[in-house]
């Protein structure tokens, strides 16, 4: 039950938290970050479309995560021409993308992380330890999709990211997001950069 309990408030920090950090950030362009000694490109939820913006929004990074709902392989082999992808399939993939593992741990120049799509199978498995490093320390970073909401929030020494929707499918969604982790000398922090919506006349569910 304490468990549980743990897992419902990082849930609910981390939607509150992205919500500020939203408001603050998303909604306009902002200006580029001081200068880090590495970045990462997070993305999720493209939904078969790959904005071409996000290509050069990425420009420069070192690593990029995707975490699920790609919804055709072509967007990773256009993302990996800008640099090297981790990705996890969503509950919508088919086909090749689904093929892909449901959670992933890596690091990147020294930063540990942990991917997958659903918050909820993601942070239920943190909270048992799966994916805890030496001496149960978290990974530096956790990134899950699916919600369709920038969030970022800082728990425990690791940085709880939803970078929201790349593709923003259906209406009453966030405009469509990305996100840049960059790693400065006082660790982590976190950049939403906004995307146009995309007008379909029949948007992905």
């Amino acid at each position: 039950m304490a468990e549980r309990q743990r897992t419902q408030r990082r849930e609910r920090d981390a939607t509150d938290a992205g919500r500020r950090v939203v408001a603050g950030n998303a909604r306009k362009r902002v200006p580029e970050p001081a200068p880090a000694k590495l970045r990462i490109g997070v993305i999720s939820d493209t939904h078969g479309y790959l904005d071409p913006e996000v290509l050069e929004i990425f420009t420069g990074v070192a690593h990029i995560i995707h975490a699920g709902d790609v919804m055709d392989a072509e967007i990773l082999t256009a993302l990996e021409s800008v640099a090297p992808v981790t990705a996890v399939a969503g509950n919508l993939d088919t086909g090749q993308s689904a093929r892909l593992p449901r959670e992933v741990t890596g690091e990147i120049e020294g930063i540990s992380f942990v991917v997958g799509h659903k918050p909820k199978r993601l942070l239920k498995r943190l909270a048992t330890g799966k994916y805890d490093l030496e001496g149960g320390r978290r990974p530096d970073l956790i990134v899950w999709g699916h919600l369709h909401t920038p969030t970022a929030s800082w728990i425990d020494g690791s940085l709880y990211l939803n970078p929201g929707t790349a593709a923003s499918p259906e209406e009453e969604d966030d405009g469509p997001t990305v996100a840049i982790v960059a790693v400065g000398p006082h660790g982590l922090s976190v950049l939403f950069v906004p995307l146009e919506r995309r007008v379909t006349d029949e948007a992905p569910r």
